[in-house]
């Protein structure tokens, strides 16, 4: 196995806790779960978004941080290997999704001030799915409170994230999963797998599979 650390990211909806669940299981591997339904703020944020994004967000800042500080300083990256479904900076994408601008300025402050803090994967893996298998997906999973989140909203976390993909020398794999099912076709998983013992350059490359 070429990468010790690897995360698996996506937009809301495109399968990354069942691709990194895969990923740990075949590897062996430590596996970092978002514990994103300990976060009292997201059914609220759904129903009035204005009032409760700031603390939303702050409180998956300081959760995802300090669960990731807590696994990584408990493991040696030389003899583990580790799957995560989420990046921190995730917390600032979102934040900037979500917040008017007097206070993402706020946020990213303090995003800043503990990010360096944290060892970042080396592999990331986007899932790029289109809208219509979102809305799929969300319903398919169906937890209340995300029921009705509009198009235009998976649409703006997709702009930032690639955005931020295209802008960073993250080494991603960019995978189109528009027809590619992990966990019901065996010949898309095993086809990542032979993908993860190649070698990549830092930079973006997108996987057809």
């Amino acid at each position: 196995m070429k990468y010790r650390f690897i995360t698996v990211e996506g937009n809301i909806g495109a399968g990354k806790t069942t691709l990194a669940t895969m990923l740990s299981e075949h590897f062996q591997a430590r596996l970092i779960l978002e514990e994103f339904a300990d976060n009292p703020f997201l059914p609220l944020f759904y129903e009035r978004p204005q009032q409760y994004a700031f603390p939303l967000e702050l409180f998956f800042m300081a959760e995802r941080y300090k669960q990731l500080k807590e696994v990584l300083q408990s493991l040696d990256l030389f003899s583990n290997v580790i799957i995560s479904d989420y990046l921190f900076i995730k917390s600032l994408l979102f934040a900037k999704v979500n917040l008017p601008s007097e206070e993402y300025a706020l946020y990213q402050k303090l995003f800043d001030i503990i990010n360096p803090q944290l060892v970042q994967p080396e592999l990331l893996i986007y899932l790029n799915a289109p809208i219509n298998k979102l809305q799929e997906n969300i319903k398919h999973r169906n937890r209340s409170y995300e029921q009705q989140i509009p198009d235009e909203y998976l649409l703006s976390v997709h702009d930032t994230y690639m955005q931020y993909i295209k802008q960073h020398p993250v080494r991603t794999l960019v995978i189109d999963t528009t027809r590619v099912d992990f966990l019901h076709n065996p010949d898309d998983f095993r086809k990542l797998l032979n993908a993860l013992e190649e070698e990549y350059t830092p930079g973006v490359h997108y996987l057809k599979l």
